[in-house]
């Protein structure tokens, strides 16, 4: 294991330490998944047009589509889902035609519902008019031509993403989705239901799949286990074993006597990155990885027990480690990245604090309730502002909380 730091990390360079190490451990393996399972992850290819957007001359209006100068014979009729015809129409004629069926070869342009007139012998007029050349038909291949990318590699699969994708063609989507198993530290640490006396319930473990795919990624069940440097030894070889890219590890980051990460790490072999940052909530975080600097990976990031101070770590090293393994932006870091603090805050002599605050109209608020043990103001919170030593306001830079 490399020799730990001796001083605490200042946050900025622990933040860019740990998209540095996500750039040397990704991407992430790419996989092809269905539409359906694709949804938050990063692709990890372009996506190209399978066919055009129209695939045929389609209809943009209720209507009758016209060859010709009218009044117009109506011959027939068209519906959407109807296949393209063959035969064109004649001058003089017309069919009726609805919204997005494919235009007859021959029309010249589509004369809408409410600006005919049937006669009683089923004939068409219009009454707007003489009709341009083309009106109211959408061309094929108009909006999106066949081969054209359309979304690039890199970008975050979103909803609008899949219904495009559906759209031209595709059943999958070749994506990055990360894979983080979560080992949740502690012999008081209860996994559901009211914790007895001397026991807490696991706040970290139910945080950390929102979190991961907040950032492109997922998070495995959370792994029970013992205040045992073997035990957490173990743990962290399985986990490494099972094809995680990164491990995220609850509640052993501190210097306690139960607290076991550190040797656990040493004993197997691996580098520390960072070892504690100067932050407040969060300064007993940490950063490793098990395999040489060469090929590093997977990555570790211990997040201390408390549950804002693991929010706040996580923060600070696990979203910008995922989402650099998975080639995409930090989330948290997203604009707007400043904004003018409403109320006074105080800030610490030597770190850099995060504090809660919500969002209003001319700056941000903060909430209270900071203590590093209470999720209670990040619940409420819009965002942490960050608080760096000798700060004077008024404004201050954001760091987005997931949604």
């Amino acid at each position: 294991m490399g020799r730990a730091e001796r001083t605490p990390t200042p946050w900025e360079r622990a933040r860019a330490a740990a998209r540095g190490l996500g750039e040397r451990c990704g991407p992430a393996a790419a996989r092809a998944v269905p539409l359906a399972e694709a949804l938050g992850a990063t692709l990890a290819a372009d996506v190209p047009a399978l066919v055009g957007i129209p695939d045929c001359d389609t209809s943009a209006m209720d209507g009758y589509a016209v060859a010709g100068p009218g009044p117009w014979t109506v011959t027939g009729r068209v519906l959407a889902g109807a296949a393209p015809g063959s035969a064109p129409l004649a001058p003089g004629t017309a069919v009726e035609i609805a919204t997005g069926a494919p235009v007859p070869p021959g029309a010249d342009a589509v004369l809408p519902q409410e600006h005919a007139e049937r006669t009683a012998a089923g004939a068409a007029a219009a009454t707007c008019g003489p009709l341009a050349p083309g009106r109211h038909i959408r061309r094929a291949g108009e909006d999106t031509r066949p081969g054209d990318i359309v979304v690039k590699q890199g970008s975050p699969v979103t909803p609008a993403v899949l219904g495009l994708a559906a759209a031209l063609g595709h059943d999958t989507l070749s994506v990055y989705r990360p894979r983080t198993a979560v080992l949740v530290t502690g012999d008081e640490v209860t996994p559901s239901g009211v914790p007895a006396p001397g026991t807490v319930r696991d706040a970290i473990g139910p945080m950390l799949p929102g979190i991961a795919a907040w950032a492109g990624a997922r998070a495995d069940p959370p792994v029970q286990v013992r205040d045992r440097v073997d035990g957490t030894a173990g743990a962290l070889r399985a986990a490494a074993g099972s094809g995680a890219d990164v491990i995220a590890v609850c509640g052993a980051s501190s210097k306690g006597p139960a607290d076991h990460l550190r040797a656990a790490l040493e004993a197997l072999g691996a580098e520390v990155v960072v070892d504690g940052v100067a932050c407040r909530p969060g300064h007993p975080q940490l950063l490793a990885h098990l395999g040489p600097p060469s090929e590093p990976g997977p990555a570790v990031v211990g997040l201390p027990g408390n549950p804002n101070a693991a929010l706040a770590a996580a923060l600070t090293l696990l979203v910008p480690l995922l989402a650099a393994i998975g080639g995409r932006p930090d989330p948290a870091a997203a604009a707007p990245a400043r904004a003018r603090v409403l109320e006074g805050i105080e800030p610490h002599p030597r770190d850099t604090r995060l504090v809660a605050v919500r969002a209003g109209e001319d700056g941000v608020r903060p909430i209270g309730h900071d203590r590093p043990g209470s999720l209670r103001s990040p619940a409420a919170a819009d965002a942490y502002a960050v608080i760096p030593p000798g700060w004077c306001g008024p404004e201050a830079e954001l760091l987005r909380l997931p949604r």
